[in-house]
């Protein structure tokens, strides 16, 4: 049974290509594709008839430039957006929001997005009631804003 599997290591490669390539569907991080792509090289080297040994080199090498150099570069391509496809608390980041009641360090509410967000200020200033303020952070359910402009003059309206 060994000789043979010395003999047919393309079949090992083609298993551990596959088995990576299915990790790498539950996972969805790039790592195990990479690896999978390995094993790819490996499997070439090994249908080019070279030896085992020199297979486990190509797949070491090959696994590690791709982990180096094309995955940092793909989950940047893939994570890159419009504020469109933006999502849950990122899409608030940026956003203008009104203070209901003084803001500071510790505590604090404001309006954002039509909802009430308990609030705190980047950098321990105190915001008045009434200013407004733009979403720097979110850090857990609270909204870390810095102010924008001053008091409005006018009442406080909440819709």
């Amino acid at each position: 049974m060994v000789d043979w599997l010395v003999q047919n290591t393309w079949i090992l490669w083609l298993v551990l290509m596959l088995g990576l390539a299915a990790v790498e569907t539950l996972t969805l991080d790039l790592f195990f594709l990479m690896l999978a792509t390995g094993a790819l090289a490996g499997l070439i080297g090994a249908l080019a008839g070279t030896t085992f040994f020199i297979q486990v080199v190509i797949f070491c090498v090959v696994s590690l430039l791709m982990v180096l150099l094309v995955r940092p570069v793909a989950l940047k391509h893939l994570k890159r957006g419009t504020v469109e496809q933006l999502s849950n608390i990122d899409r608030l980041i940026g956003e203008d929001a009104l203070t209901l009641e003084p803001v500071t360090g510790q505590s604090g509410t404001v309006k954002l997005g039509g909802d009430t967000w308990t609030a705190r200020t980047a950098d321990g200033s105190l915001l008045p009631a009434g200013s407004r303020v733009t979403v720097s952070r979110i850090d857990g359910a609270t909204a870390v804003v810095v102010g924008t402009q001053q008091a409005d003059s006018g009442p406080i309206t909440s819709s």
